[in-house]
Order: C-alpha cells, then sequence, then structure tokens
C-alpha cells in the first residue's frame, strides 16, 4: 500500500534495495506498455498556483466543471485501498492529486499504487475538487508516468540539509527544497527587472568578450587560459569596464552589460571566483547623477520584491531604503571611527602603521593597506544603504579627480549591510592622468602586488581619440540577490558555486 511504501522514512535502508525496487517498478511499467522515458510530451493546461488563485473561493466539497492537465514531480504519497493521494510539485508550486478507484478505474489505481514511486514525474488530468478536509485537489480522471526516478530522494522529515551536498548537487537540493528554488526564480525575476529599468532610460545592452590579453578594470588577479590555434596566452575577463568605456568613445552614448566576471581570489561568504556583475555607463553624467540613479534602481528592485515597500530585513536586521541613502566622506569616516589623520592615511609609511597596528599582514602597497584598514574599522558600520564619497586616487586608478582636491576622486561606494553593494565614479578621461596613473600602477605591480593588473594602454589611445564626461556604475547581482533573498552567503545564490572535485 502506498501510506506503508512511501511514508516509511528511507533512514537506514539501503540504497541499493530502494533503488532496485524502483527498477522494478519501472520495469513493470514497461511490461504494461507504458514506458516513461518513451514519453516525447506532455500537455499541460494549468499550474498549480494558477490553480490555487483561481480556485481559491471554492467551498470545502465543492467541484468545478472545467478540467485541467497538470504535470510536476511527485513528493508525498499516502491512502490504500480505493483512493490514493499525491502532492505533485511543478515549478509554481502544489495541488494535490486525488485519485478513486470508480474515477480513473480500478487498475489504474492499482497501478499507480504498487509502481508510481515518490520523486517519479506524472502528468494528470482531471477536475479541480476541494475534499472535505478543505484541500483543493485535482480529481484525477487519467494519469501518466512521465519520468522515473530511479534514485530515491532525501526523505520528507529530514529533507536535503548536508551543504556540501547542496551545492554539489544542486538538482536535488531544487527538488527536495522549494524555498531554495524559489530564491533562484526570484533571481531570474531580478535581472529581468534591471533589463526593463535600464532599456526604459535608454541604455543599450551589449556583449564584451571574456577571452582578452589584458585583463583590466578592476584590481584582482585573473585566471588564464590557452588558445592553441593562436598559441596566446590570454585571461579571463575581471570586469567589463574598459572595453564598455571604448563603446562610448565610439558613440554609444548609455551602455550597459549584465555578464560573467572571474577573479582568482579566495571563497568566502562574499566571493565566489566566478560571479555576476551589472556595469553600465552614461555619458555627460557626473557621480552624482549616477548616486541618484543608483537609489532609484535599488528603492525600485527592493519594492519588487516586498510588494511596495521601503524596508528589507537581511540577516535578523532591518535595512531602510528610504531616499536620499546616507552619505559620507572616506576619509572622514577614517577619522571619525578610527582618530585617523589623512596626512597618515594618505602616506605608504602611515598607512603601513596603520594597517600593521591593526594586526593587518604588512601590505604589498600604500593602495592594499588602505582599503584593509577602510574594511577593519568602518565596514562594521555600514548597515543601511550607504554612499561612501570622494575616495582617493591610489585606490581609483580610473576615476576622475575632484577639481577642488586632487588627491580624492569623484567616486563612491555603497554599502549595505556592511558589504559592498556597487562601486560608481565620475570616469577619468583625461589620456596624459591615465597614461600615468597606469605606470604608477606598474610600479606596484613590479613591486610585488600581483592583483594590480597591468596597463592596457590601447584604453588610453581610445581617451585620445576623446571620450565625453561619462558616469560608471558596478552592481555585483549576486550580493544584491543575497540583500533581497536574505541570504548570508553567496553560495546560496549562485546554481552552481565553485567547489573542489570529490
Amino acid at each position: 500500500m502506498i501510506g506503508e511504501r512511501m511514508d516509511t522514512p528511507e533512514l537506514g535502508v539501503r540504497e541499493a534495495e530502494l533503488i532496485a525496487a524502483r527498477r522494478a517498478n519501472l520495469a513493470a511499467l514497461r511490461s504494461a506498455g507504458a514506458d516513461p522515458y518513451a514519453v516525447t510530451r506532455y500537455e499541460v493546461t494549468a499550474h498549480a498556483a494558477e490553480l490555487q488563485r483561481r480556485f481559491a473561493d471554492l467551498p470545502a466539497g465543492g467541484e468545478a466543471d472545467d478540467r485541467f492537465s497538470v504535470a510536476g514531480r511527485l513528493m508525498l504519497l499516502r491512502g490504500q485501498g480505493n483512493v490514493a493521494f499525491a502532492d505533485l510539485w511543478d515549478e509554481s508550486g502544489k495541488i494535490q492529486l486525488f485519485f478513486k478507484s470508480d474515477v480513473v478505474g480500478k487498475e489504474r489505481l492499482k497501478a499507480f499504487q504498487k509502481h508510481v514511486d515518490r520523486g517519479d514525474l506524472l502528468g494528470a488530468r482531471g477536475r479541480i475538487v476541494r475534499t472535505k478536509l478543505g484541500e483543493l485537489s485535482l480529481l484525477v480522471e487519467h494519469y501518466e508516468v512521465l519520468c522515473k526516478s530511479l534514485l530515491p530522494l532525501p526523505d520528507k522529515w529530514h529533507g536535503l540539509v548536508d551543504m556540501e551536498r547542496r551545492y554539489r548537487q544542486r538538482y536535488l537540493d531544487l527538488t527536495v527544497n522549494p524555498a531554495v528554488r524559489e530564491i533562484f526564480l526570484l533571481r531570474s525575476r531580478i535581472i529581468a527587472e534591471m533589463r526593463r529599468f535600464l532599456d526604459a532610460r535608454g541604455f543599450v545592452e551589449v556583449e564584451t568578450p571574456v577571452l582578452i590579453n589584458i585583463a583590466g578594470g578592476a584590481t584582482a588577479r585573473p585566471f588564464q587560459t590557452h588558445h592553441n590555434a593562436l598559441d596566446l596566452q590570454l585571461n579571463l575577463r575581471i570586469a567589463t569596464e574598459l572595453y564598455l568605456k571604448r563603446l562610448v568613445v565610439g558613440g554609444i552614448e548609455r551602455v550597459y552589460e549584465i555578464g560573467r566576471i572571474f577573479r582568482n581570489e579566495g571563497i568566502d561568504t562574499k566571493h565566489n571566483p566566478e560571479f555576476s556583475m551589472l556595469e553600465l555607463y552614461a555619458a555627460y553624467w557626473s557621480y552624482e547623477e549616477m548616486a541618484q540613479f543608483t537609489e532609484e534602481l535599488f528603492v525600485h528592485l527592493v519594492g519588487m520584491v516586498t510588494g511596495g515597500k521601503d524596508r528589507i530585513d537581511y540577516g535578523g536586521r532591518s535595512l531602510h531604503f528610504a531616499r536620499p541613502f546616507k552619505r559620507v566622506r572616506y576619509l572622514d569616516a577614517l577619522r571619525e571611527r578610527g582618530g585617523y589623520a589623512r596626512a597618515d592615511l594618505l602616506s605608504p609609511a602611515g598607512a603601513e602603521r596603520i594597517a600593521i597596528s591593526l594586526g593587518i599582514p604588512k601590505p604589498p602597497s600604500h593602495a592594499h593597506a588602505l582599503d584593509k584598514i577602510f574594511e577593519a574599522v568602518v565596514e562594521p558600520h555600514l548597515a543601511d544603504p550607504t554612499f561612501v564619497m570622494d575616495i582617493p586616487v591610489l585606490l581609483s586608478p580610473l576615476a576622475k579627480r575632484r577639481a577642488d582636491d586632487p588627491e580624492l576622486t569623484e567616486r563612491y561606494e555603497l554599502f549595505i549591510a556592511n558589504m559592498e553593494a556597487c562601486n560608481a565614479f565620475s570616469e577619468l578621461n583625461d589620456p596624459d592622468d591615465q597614461r600615468g596613473r597606469f605606470e604608477e600602477q606598474a610600479h606596484d605591480r613590479a613591486s610585488g602586488d600581483a592583483e594590480t593588473p597591468p596597463p592596457d594602454w590601447d584604453f588610453v589611445t581610445a581617451l585620445e581619440v576623446g571620450m565625453p564626461p561619462t558616469a560608471g556604475i558596478g552592481i555585483g547581482i549576486d550580493r544584491l540577490v543575497m540583500l533581497l533573498t536574505d541570504q548570508q552567503s553567496i553560495r546560496d545564490v549562485i546554481l552552481f558555486p565553485l567547489q573542489r572535485p570529490l
């Protein structure tokens, strides 16, 4: 009987025996002329969530005249004798299947009870009813096994909780954890909404190379590969910035790309070596217009996810997204939080001394030291959305200097929940200044800072052709999805995070 066979916890039972039983059921289906793997299509006329909405007011014991076909995975089977029940899950949610011998037929019900297993994919057609216990159900008139699940799923009581297994076998994670599936469906909706938002404001989506000679536009080690036909050593991109700005030079005034970025760095709750980034550039904007645009975009996405609210819960905290976002200046924040003087921070020796006093290993460059100091001293205090403005030139090789303070740039980073959510600035378009900063980067690289990229001299040539005043921004999509879905690890919003092989 279904209740006895399917509801018994499978813990402790040898998996080989369970697989053998499922293969025996497959053989029985095939011998009866119902080979699941021979099915090529099944007409689905409704999804579970649609039926739940449409018939929400159907009273207990009520029946509808319309007939529907549904398909999905069976996650719970129960019942015996002349009736059986099954929970069918499709992408949208759950609908109960109700089998009665006088409706589906005694032999068909018996075949279902004997040869259908939890995890099988099933198509079913019938009428909508609500049982006397109040459960909306499809009263099955006909069913078809669409695919046999030969491996037993984790039992319904304990689920799939081993994190490593969840990441390695994401297909299994999505199957038995509907909440996980909903996170990734929401991720897709968020990205689609970002595209709609940008397209409506005149931005043009493009694609730029992943395999490149010089991996620039960020501070990170690239992954390297080899092109056999050209006998050429290449890098996977660490940013899309320099190519997108070449397009602004070429006359595409508002341009963006949503793409995969690759950085040969460590793995933790906020970093994965392969991640998704939105980068966009707008000619004739400064970082002030870009900051307003950033507020508008983030508030819009928060409203989409929350149904119009301006708060989200993240990690047990309520984060407020009311405009305008809070602003602090980079050096002012370090002075207020750590008591550090500007002169010490902007001095290589002074920054190194401060870093060492904070327990930071001796940094390979001045920029590296300053970045780690800010990370340790200020970032823990940046919970609600906060723009950190006017970041020093030594940390900003591609940003325009402030006219009133040439040691600082027109650059901001947006921090939310103590992590960087985006990075934006008025773009440097002076080719001579850019050449000088590339030369400083080359010195840092030669001094041992492996994360500093080599100069891209062709980009300097592009600036000599002439780039209009432009603002740009990079938004880490994975961290954004973390915030909007209340996930504490980036691995929980990336479908297939990098894993060591078993």
